[in-house]
């Protein structure tokens, strides 16, 4: 038995390092746990029954890969989520961000783009919008896409508006959307200072000048080593002062960077680089 289970193990990282070897695509730091429930819920979708045949096909079969891509890719978010955090953003936050003549901004493991819009909403009621550049980022090019259309399920507009209300929002949620048949399209006046963009945390460099960082619920899904590489990044694309924001199942401090930033809001997970943030706390 114990045998069985070290042989998946290792067909299961063959799997992995072939994904990378073929396609460039690291999953190989990602929580072991999290990846192999993914990996055997699209075998049973594909109705494959070993780790081996999936290593073939994922090698021979471009098209069985992209789906792969989509099961293994974090696409987990919601517009507002966690409204609280907004409510502290907007509270301990924003007063420092209107103090800057010019803002950048890097959402990393954007997925399907509803936390960029509700940012892009959120700046524009504070006044930011018009002098902040938001960079959202994706390794996951179809996703990617999505969010870039900025289309959403009508269905989910009820949760997506009582988030937006819990958040402290000061208009009404449907100025920021036109409605179509079964879908919502976003207004293309929250798109204009937003660039999509192909970036990996588990492979690519650093996003410079950074004033706030969010990466939210996508750090859960990595290996120790692979969120200390990742904290490396959002450390040093932050400037003196910047601002990272994580998920509320994260947090910095177990990690190697935990002396760089102190707690601006332990509880929704909001971290100011840096001993210079007292004004804020």
């Amino acid at each position: 038995m114990q045998n069985d289970i070290d042989n998946q193990h290792i067909e299961l990282q063959l799997l992995l390092q072939a994904i990378y070897l073929k396609y460039g695509y690291d999953f190989r730091n990602y929580a072991k746990a999290s990846i192999r429930r993914r990996v055997e819920h699209f075998m049973k979708k594909e109705t494959i029954t070993t780790f081996s045949e999936m290593q073939h096909k994922v090698l021979y079969d471009v098209n069985f890969f992209e789906r792969l891509l989509l099961e293994l890719s974090v696409n987990v978010t919601e517009m507002f989520r966690d409204p609280n955090f907004y409510c502290s953003f907007s509270q301990k936050v924003v007063p420092y961000l209107k103090e800057q003549p010019f803002l950048k901004i890097w959402h990393a493991g954007c997925a399907s783009g509803e936390e960029v819009y509700s940012m892009a909403i959120l700046l524009k009621e504070a006044g930011l919008y018009n002098k902040t550049q938001i960079y959202a980022t994706d390794m996951n090019q179809v996703i990617l896409n999505q969010a870039k259309e900025g289309i959403y399920p009508i269905n989910r507009l009820k949760l997506y508006t009582e988030n937006y209300q819990k958040a402290g929002g000061k208009e009404s949620f449907s100025d920021y959307y036109m409605a179509h048949y079964d879908h919502v399209v976003m207004n293309k006046s929250l798109k204009e200072n937003i660039l999509f963009s192909d970036h990996n945390l588990a492979t690519d460099g650093v996003f410079g000048e950074m004033h706030v960082i969010f990466c939210r619920n996508v750090l859960i899904y990595f290996n120790r080593e692979l969120q200390n590489r990742a904290l490396s990044l959002f450390n040093d694309s932050l400037i003196n002062r910047g601002i990272l924001c994580l998920g509320s199942k994260e947090s910095i401090r177990f990690s190697e960077y935990s002396s760089v930033f102190i707690d601006i809001d332990k509880d929704e997970k909001i971290y100011g680089k840096n001993t210079s943030h007292e004004t804020l706390l």
